[in-house]
C-alpha cells in the first residue's frame, strides 16, 4: 500500500466539510507558538486559501483567521 499524499485536489464540498478542522489546526499552530511564516507552509493552511480562493465571500483568507484566532486565545490568557 502506498503512502497518502496531498498533492490530489479536493472539491470544494471536501474542503468545507472539512472547514472546521482546518480552523482547529490552525488553532493549535498558534496555540504552539508558530509565526504566521510557518504556519502558512502547512497543508491546514493551504486548504484554507484554498476556500478563500474558492469562495471569498464565505471564507476568510487564513492571514486574517491567524491574526483572528492569535487575538482570540491572546485574550483568552
Amino acid at each position: 500500500m502506498s503512502a497518502p499524499t496531498f498533492t490530489a485536489a479536493l472539491s470544494i464540498g471536501e474542503l468545507e466539510a472539512s472547514y472546521p478542522l482546518y480552523c482547529k489546526a490552525l488553532r493549535i499552530l498558534i496555540r504552539d507558538g508558530l509565526t504566521r511564516a510557518k504556519a502558512s507552509r502547512t497543508v491546514a493552511w493551504s486548504r484554507l486559501e484554498s476556500l478563500h480562493h474558492a469562495l471569498p465571500r464565505q471564507y476568510r483568507h487564513p492571514e486574517q483567521l491567524f491574526v483572528l484566532l492569535s487575538r482570540e486565545l491572546t485574550a483568552a490568557s
